[in-house]
């Protein structure tokens, strides 16, 4: 079968770049600022698959590189050189979307309608100013569903089953705790049934139990819709519980990358050992 999306050789450096920037930053050398110019490489030559209904982890610690990838393929930083396909039905000879190459019109077509993203912090996801069903609502006018009352019926459906009670439907996420942010968050991302999601850190800072009954709605999702998704996490009980593949990064490069069962229980890479230990 083939990806739903690929990606080759993607970077992102922070500032004007120069000749010295690849061959002074990096694991080896314990930072990714070039000693030469000062800029940052966030992330340099990164490459991986993603297949239908996989969920694919990106892990690493702050500064690692891996929200910068995910913030590139959703179009919210531009990335400096490499490439990304996207493939809507990969088992058919279709359009493939060459991301990296797509105007402004293309780009927020795919966000509106055939990606999601859950971020972090959800200031960066919701419109604070509008209640948990408008922000849904907002994602399905950008899709052409116009009816008012299919909408809203959508908007209960879809917090119903990210156990959001149907009388907060017009309550603002300001009244929400953090837990059931990132549930309206989700349920906005998934108003369009996108075939692709990313995730940044939808746990952190939430409290265990919030942060289990998030990851179990997530794996719902999955095996639901069948939604490809990238999880970007530094907590490796998050990579363990989603991701059936797993990349870990260091300064920016990809150091190790395999099955998520084989990175966790026999890591390769140094680095990878500590993270692995670290969480024992």
């Amino acid at each position: 079968m083939k990806p739903i999306l690929r990606v080759q050789g993607l970077s992102k450096i922070h500032g004007r770049g120069c000749s010295k920037c690849i061959e002074t930053t990096g694991p080896e050398h314990e930072t990714n600022i070039c000693s030469w110019c000062g800029s940052v490489v966030a992330a340099h030559d990164v490459s991986f698959d993603l297949h239908p209904g996989e969920i694919l982890g990106i892990m690493g610690e702050s500064g690692s590189g891996k929200s910068t990838v995910v913030k590139t393929l959703f179009f919210d930083e531009e990335p400096t050189r490499g490439s990304a396909q996207f493939l809507e039905s990969p088992d058919e000879d279709n359009f493939a979307w060459n991301l990296f190459e797509l105007n402004a019109a293309q780009r927020r077509w795919l966000r509106n309608h055939r990606f999601g993203m859950v971020y972090q912090n959800p200031h960066l996801g919701l419109n604070f100013n509008v209640s948990a069903g408008g922000n849904i609502a907002e994602r399905l006018l950008m899709s052409d569903l116009v009816n008012y009352k299919a909408i809203r019926e959508r908007a209960l459906d879809l917090l119903a089953r990210t156990e959001v009670l149907a009388d907060r439907i017009d309550d603002s996420p300001k009244k929400f705790s953090g837990g059931m942010q990132q549930r309206v968050q989700i349920a906005k991302a998934l108003a369009t049934q996108p075939p692709l999601l990313f995730l940044d850190e939808v746990t952190t800072g939430l409290d265990l139990s919030v942060q289990a009954r998030i990851l179990d709605l997530i794996l719902e999702i999955q095996q639901e819709l069948k939604t490809a998704m990238v999880v970007v996490t530094h907590d490796l009980g998050v990579i363990r519980l989603l991701t059936s593949r797993a990349i870990v990064m260091k300064y920016g490069r990809v150091i190790e990358t395999g099955l998520t069962d084989q990175i966790l229980e026999d890591p390769q890479h140094a680095y990878t050992q500590r993270l692995v230990a670290s969480a024992l």
